[in-house]
């Protein structure tokens, strides 16, 4: 049976539109460290790529065996905008992906308004996305609930069998996988192909590749 044609792609933002993950790690590292409860960068990567805040709070607080206060990780939100604003860089190939999408496409992320806009605007993809940015704090849940991506999805009048996500972390994938949305798993960053794959995914490493990806994922 002939699936339904691509509608909408939702692009996730850290990892498959930016390369900030590389960045963001090395910062939760040193936070980490500085709490008492160091993790180390490969078990950052496996834990908390793509999570949501909440998850990455229990996780910590775990680790530390006490309570967080609610808003704890504020104070460390000029870290990473430091470190974002000096080596931030658009993800390879990701220009030239968004040249030649024919469906409509959005950004759907577990990150804050204010530091998805940063982000783009940082790598000159803000116009791009303009009107077009949906935030988990939009929603009750963050990835890997589904509630991102659906309501992206509705707001943008799409049926979610007709939607596409890009993601490059496994909450992204599994969130998608929810939603009822086919997924692309992009594993050139930091990500293991392995903790992508899965039903309904489609796994890749070059980002120029995605356009050809989405037309045969219509045909299919």
């Amino acid at each position: 049976m002939t699936r339904p044609s691509v509608e909408l792609v939702i692009f996730d933002c850290d990892g498959v539109l930016v390369d900030s993950e590389r960045i963001c790690v090395k910062v939760d590292a040193a936070i980490l460290a500085e709490l008492g409860c160091p993790f180390t960068e490969a078990e950052i990567v496996e834990l908390f790529v793509g999570s949501s805040t909440e998850v990455y709070t229990a996780a910590v607080e775990e680790r530390l065996g006490r309570r967080l206060d609610k808003d704890w990780q504020r104070d460390y939100e000029h870290l990473y905008r430091e470190a974002l604003t000096a080596e931030l860089t658009a993800v390879d190939g990701i220009s030239e992906a968004l040249d030649r999408l024919t469906a409509p496409f959005c950004v759907a992320s577990n990150g804050e308004h204010e530091s998805i806009r940063h982000s783009l605007k940082l790598t000159a993809l803000s116009e791009r996305f303009e009107g077009r940015v949906f935030s988990a704090a939009d929603v009750r849940n963050g990835k890997p609930a589904p509630d991102l991506f659906l309501h992206a999805a509705r707001s943008m009048g799409v049926d979610p069998a007709r939607c596409a996500v890009v993601e490059d972390s496994r909450y992204g994938v599994q969130a998608a996988r929810a939603a009822g949305m086919r997924s692309f798993g992009y594993c050139g960053g930091l990500t293991p192909a392995s903790r992508l794959e899965g039903p309904g995914t489609v796994v890749f490493d070059d980002m120029r590749e995605l356009p050809r990806l989405l037309e045969a994922a219509g045909r299919s």
